[in-house]
């Protein structure tokens, strides 16, 4: 008897607690659709207690299945993503709106609990809130580095680690044979590009033991910061005690990096004298108490992904789309042999007359996008967008690589063909918003004034040195990628046989 009472008891217990989940689960329902009827909100799919749409993306917020997305639901949708809300922008319209129109309402950024650790909550450039701060950062690194003027003087030592480089692949084992992958040797050239212009200074080689510290705490903290971990505490804050010890990691790497920075270089150049470099106009305003030297740091590390690994990204594809469209290859080589003259190798200047390698360039831009969602930016206070009501603290994703490769606006945009920027004089300067790789308003890049030209001189002084062919059995490379909203790679790094060329 007693025990029919006890298993009776049970049962009730656990009907009542069904029963309260139930009801839980319907309350906040309905307080989100009360919500949505009382504002207007963007639509988007259903979104379940505490967890919201994060389990419908557990391989992250990607450009392709964003781009999926606005097909059901418009070119404005609303994601809830545990408790941050995620608004995803779709269309050249919403995207000017949000950058362009409003830049001031949606100009500042979205952080998370990684970022807030690895940028000082902002300190830096890339990462800073819209205001004051951003705007002294904004100022301090573009005078050395983002200029015309500083493009003319510091082409030469372009050319000059462009033309070493190539020199070093040539003489890779099995370069004319079974090919070479020579990511590592223009990873180091861009390297030397930055820290020329930056600290002037260059690397001897890939066994530089400075360059191998450099690269070690670099691809640490890439590799922490881009992990799917951090979205755990960034959307569900409870889950940040679990952790702990990925945060601790985080914290320490990027510790060591700041350290490994200020000691290697920063303090090196305090020490010498001469002609005034990259960041001695950082160090000039942390002396006039502008910024902190903290802040000089950061920029030195926004200057460590946004100059050279972007561009970097951006010539693996030149290059995996020039081996599979001989075509475009000869093409671009008879450009560059008719205007210039065989043998006489390109130099920035000379990229203006050359309209077909621009084309390249930009199609590669449009097809190949490497930071397909550019950096998030959010909104502080609630505002208007378009005929909705976005709540104040919105996440806001512009899928630039959805907008770039949609068939609306772009005629066969799965098909690599700079043709189509001969017909149309579309500029990747954020006039035009159905191309906007470096974004376009207050929070452009500004790095594509570099990343543009050193793009073009890569890839066409590859083109005039050599035929770049696949390896031998193989007909194309692969051009799968990986990634998601922080960058777009390839996955497989493509492996080149290269020809030299008798001329």
């Amino acid at each position: 008897m007693e025990t029919l009472k006890s298993l009776l008891i049970d049962q009730s217990t656990s009907s009542l607690i069904q029963t309260s989940l139930v009801a839980l689960i319907g309350v906040v329902l309905l307080v989100k659709l009360v919500q949505r009827l009382r504002l207007k909100l963007p639509p988007g799919p259903i979104a379940w207690p505490i967890v919201g749409n994060w389990l419908q993306f557990k391989e992250g917020l990607n450009p392709q299945n964003l781009a999926e997305l606005a097909k059901h639901y418009g070119d404005v949708c609303l994601l809830q993503m545990g408790q941050r809300k995620v608004l995803v922008v779709s269309s050249p319209e919403m995207a000017k709106e949000v950058l362009q129109t409003q830049g001031v309402e949606f100009g500042s950024r979205a952080r998370n609990l990684v970022f807030d650790m690895t940028t000082g909550k902002g300190s830096d450039m890339v990462f800073a809130d819209y205001g004051e701060h951003w705007r002294k950062m904004r100022r301090i690194a573009t005078i050395p580095f983002f200029t015309n003027k500083v493009v003319q003087q510091s082409r030469h030592g372009w050319e000059e680690e462009i033309e070493l480089a190539l020199s070093d692949i040539k003489e890779m084992p099995g370069c004319t044979t079974s090919g070479v992958i020579p990511k590592d040797r223009l990873q180091l050239m861009m390297y030397n590009i930055v820290y020329r212009m930056m600290f002037s200074r260059r690397f001897s080689g890939l066994d530089d033991p400075l360059y191998g510290q450099l690269m070690t705490l670099n691809l640490e903290n890439n590799r922490l910061a881009q992990s799917f971990k951090y979205n755990y505490g960034d959307y569900v804050p409870s889950f940040k005690p679990f952790l702990r010890s990925y945060l601790k990691e985080v914290w320490d790497t990027n510790q060591r990096r700041l350290n490994f920075l200020r000691d290697a270089f920063l303090n090196a150049r305090k020490k010498q004298t001469g002609e005034k470099i990259g960041v001695d106009f950082f160090l000039d305003a942390h002396l006039k108490g502008e910024i902190s030297e903290r802040s000089v740091l950061y920029l030195i590390q926004n200057m460590n992904v946004a100059a050279i690994e972007t561009t970097l990204w951006s010539t693996e594809w030149g290059i995996a789309e020039l081996i599979n469209n001989q075509h475009i290859q000869e093409k671009l080589r008879n450009e560059l042999d008719e205007v210039l003259g065989k043998g006489v190798p390109i130099t920035e200047p000379d990229v203006a007359k050359l309209p077909y390698l621009q084309a390249m360039v930009k199609e590669i831009l449009r097809m190949h996008m490497v930071i397909p969602m550019l950096v998030p930016h959010m909104n502080l206070q609630a505002v208007k967008l378009g005929k909705y009501d976005i709540p104040a603290g919105c996440r806001i994703l512009v899928n630039a690589w959805g907008i770039a490769n949609n068939p609306e606006y772009w005629e066969k945009p799965d098909v690599f063909n700079p043709d189509r920027f001969i017909k149309n004089k579309i500029e990747p300067n954020g006039s035009d918003f159905r191309f906007i790789p470096f974004g376009s308003g207050r929070r452009s890049c500004p790095g594509s004034i570099i990343a543009v030209p050193i793009l073009g001189l890569v890839l066409g002084r590859l083109v005039q040195r050599f035929e770049l062919l696949p390896p031998v059995g193989v007909d194309k490379v692969e051009l799968r990628s990986v990634g998601g909203q922080l960058g777009l790679v390839l996955a497989v790094k493509s492996r080149v046989v290269l020809k030299p060329r008798n001329v």
